[in-house]
């Protein structure tokens, strides 16, 4: 345990989600601060436990500088090169944490239970000394000729250094606000735009009705104005307005930026047409008596391959042997171009991630410290730094929560 708190500088932590419960308990760790987290919801980490459908993807060992977003998007570097995948896994190993990597790359608890994750910080948080303070949720940040004043109703702090971890708008459900960014204003800092990111994508076709909750491994492409605009690939799920799961969640980004006029295209077969169409042939000749609607069948689940007869314009119930090869080739062609008119995504409500955030260029890279106020520190999805499905934007939490957590050293 840390000493006693005289001539100890104090740090207030704005915010106990991840990043900063990684700020606070580096701080905290290093013995020469009094830490006080601040959370204005009752409890610290209610957002982490949802993370990976409650079983919190904590990182992925993929992660790099190269793949996170933000105006800037060589901002990242300095706090992931600092504090990359396999030092965050050496971190919570220490902690007592124990965990398992995907073949993509994932890193999850071996218990497969997001509340393994919180209990851990906690233990370790309570361990160094760490003041938590909840709900304390902190109105206006005051800046001083010394140091910090921190206003929560009636209630008054003061703090020698200030880190802003307050988190981005989504997942309002969840507990996402847009504190971090009105403090950081107050303080003399800008935002860029806020988009909502990895969430489900709105389509304007009747199709994904019929389809609601098959999942699929696709190839997807985001076009707009006849131009690409992004691709992914990996598991969706359609939903009653459209499409959901990772590799969706992986466009959302691209959606809320691309406008008007976007598809979403779908290979549903990781083949080429010629390829689908070959197959398709093979089927006619071998069942010339079933109907259209069995074309996919043993193929694709077999709602989404009637769907993909009924968009190709075939009449469910004429017999193969019916169908000539422009037919086919009409399947063939939605199959590996399965198009949806795109309408948008859902919002900041349901969205896992903020795009955008508190201008980057007015932070130093190596410390995350102002360049405006000294003593002021911002981390996590405050800031314009957002990353892709997968682990991405704990990566970038625990890295940047960590390198605030330094205070500069």
């Amino acid at each position: 345990m840390p000493g006693t708190n005289r001539n100890r500088q104090t740090v207030a932590v704005v915010g106990g989600g991840a990043s900063g419960m990684m700020a606070a308990l580096t701080a905290a760790q290093t013995g020469k601060y009094r830490v006080l987290l601040l959370e204005r919801q009752q409890r610290i980490g209610r957002k982490l436990l949802a993370t990976g459908n409650g079983r919190c993807n904590l990182s992925n060992i993929h992660a790099s500088a190269s793949s996170y977003f933000g105006t800037d998007r060589g901002f990242a570097s300095a706090a992931i090169e600092h504090f990359p995948p396999q030092a965050v896994l050496r971190f919570f190993q220490d902690l007592g944490l124990l965990t398992v990597t995907e073949a993509d790359g994932r890193v999850y608890p071996l218990s497969d239970s997001a509340n393994s994750v919180l209990d851990v910080l906690r233990f370790a948080l309570d361990r160094a000394g760490t003041e938590i303070l909840c709900p304390f949720p902190v109105d206006h940040v005051v800046r001083q000729d010394r140091g910090f004043r921190l206003l929560s109703g009636d209630a008054e702090l003061s703090a020698d250094a200030v880190i802003l971890a307050c988190g981005g708008a989504a997942g309002s459900k969840l507990g996402g606000v847009s504190d971090g960014y009105r403090l950081g204003k107050a303080l003399g800092h800008q935002r860029s735009a806020l988009y909502p990111s990895l969430t489900r994508i709105l389509t304007a076709s009747d199709y994904p009705r019929a389809l609601k909750g098959i999942r699929v491994e696709a190839e997807l492409r985001l076009s707009g104005n006849g131009r690409l605009l992004a691709e992914s690939r990996g598991e969706i799920q359609f939903t009653e307005n459209g499409v959901s799961g990772p590799a969706g969640f992986d466009l959302s980004r691209a959606v809320s930026f691309g406008g008007e006029g976007q598809l979403l295209h779908l290979r549903l077969l990781p083949y080429e047409e010629e390829r689908i169409r070959s197959l398709l042939k093979h089927r006619r000749e071998q069942y010339p008596a079933l109907e259209a609607s069995e074309l996919f069948t043993g193929m694709l689940h077999n709602r989404l391959g009637r769907t993909v007869v009924r968009a190709a314009g075939i009449p469910a119930a004429v017999p193969l042997s019916d169908l000539n090869d422009a037919e086919l080739r009409s399947a063939a062609r939605r199959c590996a171009d399965f198009s949806l008119p795109v309408r948008g995504v859902e919002g900041f409500e349901t969205a896992q991630v903020t795009a955008g955030g508190l201008l980057t260029g007015s932070f130093n890279p190596d410390t995350l410290e102002s360049r405006l106020v000294p003593g002021l520190y911002a981390c996590g999805e405050l800031l314009d730094v957002d990353g892709p499905c997968g682990g991405y934007n704990l990566q970038w939490a625990w890295a940047s929560g960590h390198l605030a957590g330094r205070l500069g050293t």
